[in-house]
């Protein structure tokens, strides 16, 4: 599975609550959870995100609390891919079982820019800027955790094998 889009740039700790504001919670549908997604840091990412844009981020995305809504918002969105230095493990969790495509690689996150275009190949883990013309390797997921990201999260995934 290959992607490809501009890059939206974050820092350290960016935490569930500024990926969705918790005032907005009373309305789980894609597109309220879309409608906000990131308006407590970054107040003009709803107008100018495009569908197949990525989120570029430092250490412990995705901290805070266990919900869900996070990696949905940012889906909903159109975000195709979020690479981090690394990931709140709950998070990590629930961006696999909604099918919202992650990536551990400190270096792609030390050289790419806010704005830059970037492609991925999440099967082997490879990040170009192709902007700048550096490749990166991240560790891709195993087979079956790309089946399930693939597929569009773990129920989806689980509903295709028919179980």
């Amino acid at each position: 599975m290959e992607v490809k889009g501009k890059v939206f740039k974050y820092g350290n700790d960016v935490d569930t609550d500024v990926i969705i504001p918790a005032r907005y919670l009373n309305d789980s549908s894609e597109e309220a959870l879309k409608a906000h997604c990131m308006e407590d840091i970054d107040p003009d990412f709803v107008k100018n995100v495009k569908s197949g844009d990525l989120i570029v981020a430092e250490d412990n995305f995705g901290c805070g609390s266990s919900r869900e809504h996070a990696p949905l918002a940012i889906k909903a969105s159109g975000v195709s891919l979020v690479i981090a230095n690394s990931f709140a493990r709950i998070f990590y969790r629930n961006s696999i079982n909604i099918g919202l495509p992650i990536l551990e690689c400190p270096e792609a996150v030390k050289e790419i820019k806010a704005g830059d275009i970037v492609e991925a190949d999440l099967s082997l883990g490879e990040i170009k800027n192709l902007t700048t013309g550096k490749t990166f390797k991240a560790q891709p997921f195993p087979e079956f955790i790309q089946e399930i990201i693939s597929d569009g999260g773990l129920l989806k995934h689980l509903a295709k094998k028919g179980n």
